[in-house]
Formats: structure tokens, sequence, C-alpha cells
């Protein structure tokens, strides 16, 4: 019985991610496939990956002798958390794995993730606790509209400008900045409270997640605007076509 659902299950609205179309992606995923690890083994593995690079940023304030080497290991290890996501689905529909409780591992991770980076960054060097505690729920509510969409029928929306593969990218350069560039190249403006990138950074994710969410909500809205109008005529038309009739 599983395994006639996983194979009548096919899994709808994927995150266009690019790189999905290049060539190199096909024999690394076959030979995963190959090798018997799971779709949702990746996912959790994903997860894992984005618990160390929160661990990672926050150690560069409770070790800032070891600053340096935590930056380049955050940076190092959100990449690995989205290699993880990208490669997860890929390995779930070459496999014949896809099925509903594989959707739950391919978000629930990711909200874990984003949760334990973004608070990481309140807690590292130069950031905030309010802002990543801020920024994690912002994050929240730009995957929360798009689960909305899919329940109510539109589909599930990933327009930005502050995606997840764009906050993660954000903080890769910065994580990557700061673990390279001399301590002297590190901007402190004063006049902002003393904020430092990192802080900066946060707000800008919190503010860039904020739009996000309310363009996928007007994008939402908007379908359910359009359904509405198109039963409302489909009504109409049939009521017509009653009083028509002889």
């Amino acid at each position: 019985m599983q395994l006639k659902e996983q194979e009548l299950y096919q899994p709808t609205d994927r995150r266009p991610i690019a790189a999905r179309r290049w060539s190199i992606w096909q024999p690394i995923v076959a030979g995963i496939v190959k090798a018997g690890v799971s779709a949702n083994s990746i996912s959790v593995a994903g997860m894992v990956a984005g618990i160390l690079a929160g661990l990672a940023l926050a150690l560069t304030s409770y070790q800032p002798d070891f600053a340096r080497l935590a930056w380049l290991a955050a940076a190092f290890f959100i990449q690995l958390r989205l290699l993880a996501n990208l490669l997860d689905g890929m390995v779930a529909i070459e496999s014949g794995q896809a099925s509903v409780v594989g959707e739950l591992y391919n978000e629930v991770p990711d909200r874990v993730s984003d949760s334990a980076i973004l608070i990481g960054a309140g807690l590292a060097i130069g950031g905030s606790p309010v802002l990543g505690c801020l920024a994690a729920l912002a994050a929240m509510s730009t995957a929360y509209v798009r689960a909305i969409g899919k329940s109510v029928g539109a589909g599930q929306v990933f327009c930005g400008p502050m995606a997840k593969q764009h906050r993660m990218a954000l903080l890769t350069v910065v994580a990557t900045y700061l673990g390279i560039a001399p301590e002297d190249w590190h901007p402190d403006w004063f006049w902002l409270m003393s904020w430092q990138l990192v802080s900066l950074t946060l707000l800008l994710i919190i503010i860039g997640s904020l739009i996000t969410a309310i363009r996928r909500l007007l994008r939402v809205v908007a379908h359910c605007r359009a359904d509405h109008r198109h039963a409302s005529q489909g009504c109409t038309d049939q009521h017509q076509g009653d009083h028509d009739a002889p």
C-alpha cells in the first residue's frame, strides 16, 4: 500500500532552482540513488548542516580567538545546507521515493535550519539577538504564506526579493568576508547604535522577508479573487442557461 502511494504521488510546485538543470548533478544524483541514500536522510543532513552553521556563527562571539575559522565554517555549512536542499528533491524523484511524508521532510528541516542560522547570526560578533529572532520570524512568515497559497489552491509562490536562497546567499557573503578580511576592514557604524555588518544584514533580511511575505500574500489573494470571479461567472452562465431552456 505504501509503495502504491509513492508510485502515485507526484510532487508539484517545486522551487525553481536553475542549478537543477546543470548536467553535473545527474551523475551525482544517480550515484546517491545507487548507494541507497534516501532523500529524507539528505533533508535531515541539511538540517544538521544548518544547525552547525548557526552554532559556528554564535561561536564567533563566545570564542573570538577562533572567530575567523568560525565565520568560514558558517559559510561552508550554509552552502552545505543549500546543497542538501538541492539534492533531496532530485534524489526523491530519481529514486521514486517522492511521497507526502517526504514533503514534511522537505519543509520542517528547512524551518529549523532557517531559525538556527538566523538566531546564530544574532548571537554572532556584531549581531543582535533581538534582530536574529525577528529575522527568524520574518523568514518563517515567507514560508507560512507560501504554505497558505498551496492550501487554498493558489500553488506555492516562491517570489522574492528575500526567499531562502537570497537569505542564505547574503549570510554566506557576509560570513566569508568577515572570515577573510582584516579586522580594520570590518565596518562599524557607530551612528547606528554601534551596529556592525551582521546586524545590518539581519535588518535587511527582516525588511526583505516582510516584503517577500506581502508580495506572496498579494499573489495568493489575486488568485483567490480570480477563482471567485470565474466561479461566479460560471454560476451566472448556468443560471442564464436554465432560464433559456424550453
